[in-house]
C-alpha cells in the first residue's frame, strides 16, 4: 500500500507582514494566519484518513498543525495512529535569521507540553536542534547538508509509513507535514515556481500530496511523487519542468544561498 504525504507551509507568521520582523525570534501566526488555518480545516479532504501528523518544531508551524488538523485530532473516529503532532527537526526553516530558528527544547516543553496527554511529541527535539551558525551544524544553510537533511527527513517519513502500513494490513498511511516555503523545494526536489528573493514559490497554508517513487536507489534518496489528482487540482494540464530546467533552477538557488550567508558551499568537508 502507498503511503501518501500531504506537504502543507504554514499559515502566515508576523515574519511575512514585513522584512523588518525577520528579526522576530520563532514568531507566533498572524490573526489571518489562524483564519487560514481554519479554512484549511474546513476544506482540507483528507481529515479522516489521516494517520499521523509532523510539523517542523518552529511555533508557528506547530501551531499551524494545530489548528488545521484539529478535526482530525479530537474525531473519535479517528484514523491517527498517535493523538500528537510529532515535532521533527529535519524539516525546519532554511536561513539562520532569527524569525527562522526555533526556540530551546525546554521553552517548547513549557508552551506545548510534556506529559502523557501531551498534543505535541517533543522527544526528537534535543539540544542543538536550533543551531544554524556553528560551522559543523547539520542544520547550518549549506547546499549539502540542506539536502542531506532533507533526505533524512523523506527517508524518516517512508519509515513511519511502512510501520504503519506492517501494523495495519490494507490500509494506507496519510501523513500531513507542516513545515516551511524554503524547505520544501528542498524536500520534493521540486524547484517549479521557486522564486529565490521570495524564499519559495509555495503560498501559505498552500498544501499538495505526494507518494514516494516505488523503486529503491542506490543513493537512498527516498524520492516523492507528486500525486496525479494534486498536480491537476493546482496546475491543470500545465508541464512539469524538465529535469534541465530544475537543475538550473536549483543552481539558482545554491547562488541566492552562498550570496545571503556566504555558505551556499560545504567547505568544512575540504
Amino acid at each position: 500500500m502507498p503511503t501518501y504525504v500531504h506537504l502543507v507551509r504554514h499559515a502566515q507568521g508576523f515574519h511575512n507582514l514585513c522584512a523588518e520582523n525577520h528579526a522576530l525570534p520563532d514568531p507566533d501566526l498572524t490573526p489571518l494566519g489562524k483564519e487560514q488555518c481554519a479554512q484549511l480545516a474546513k476544506t482540507f479532504p483528507y481529515q479522516a484518513q489521516l494517520t499521523h501528523l509532523v510539523a517542523s518544531p518552529l511555533r508557528r508551524t506547530i501551531y499551524t498543525c494545530l489548528l488545521s488538523f484539529e478535526p482530525a485530532l479530537r474525531a473519535q473516529d479517528s484514523s491517527l495512529a498517535k493523538r500528537a503532532v510529532i515535532a521533527l527537526p529535519e524539516v525546519q526553516e532554511v536561513s539562520p535569521l532569527p524569525c527562522d530558528t526555533g526556540s530551546d527544547p525546554a521553552v517548547l516543553a513549557a508552551e506545548f507540553g510534556q506529559d502523557g496527554q501531551a498534543v505535541v511529541d517533543l522527544s526528537l527535539v534535543g539540544p542543538g536542534w536550533n543551531d544554524k551558525t556553528t560551522a559543523d551544524s547539520p542544520f547550518a544553510p549549506v547546499m549539502e547538508r540542506l539536502e542531506a537533511r532533507a533526505r533524512r527527513a523523506r527517508r524518516w517519513l517512508r519509515a513511519l509509513g511502512r510501520e504503519y502500513e506492517a501494523a495495519h494490513p490494507g490500509r494506507d498511511a496519510h501523513v500531513a507535514v507542516v513545515t516551511h516555503g524554503g524547505f520544501l523545494h528542498f524536500l520534493t526536489q521540486d524547484w517549479d515556481g521557486m522564486n529565490p528573493d521570495a524564499g519559495t514559490g509555495w503560498a501559505n497554508t498552500e498544501w499538495r500530496s505526494y507518494e514516494f517513487v516505488e523503486e529503491e536507489d542506490s543513493e537512498g534518496e527516498a524520492r516523492l511523487r507528486e500525486t496525479e489528482a494534486s498536480w491537476r487540482r493546482r496546475r491543470g494540464s500545465a508541464t512539469a519542468l524538465t529535469e534541465t530546467e530544475q537543475m538550473e533552477m536549483r543552481c539558482a538557488v545554491e547562488g541566492h544561498l552562498r550570496q545571503e550567508w556566504g555558505n551556499g558551499e560545504d567547505k568544512t568537508q575540504a
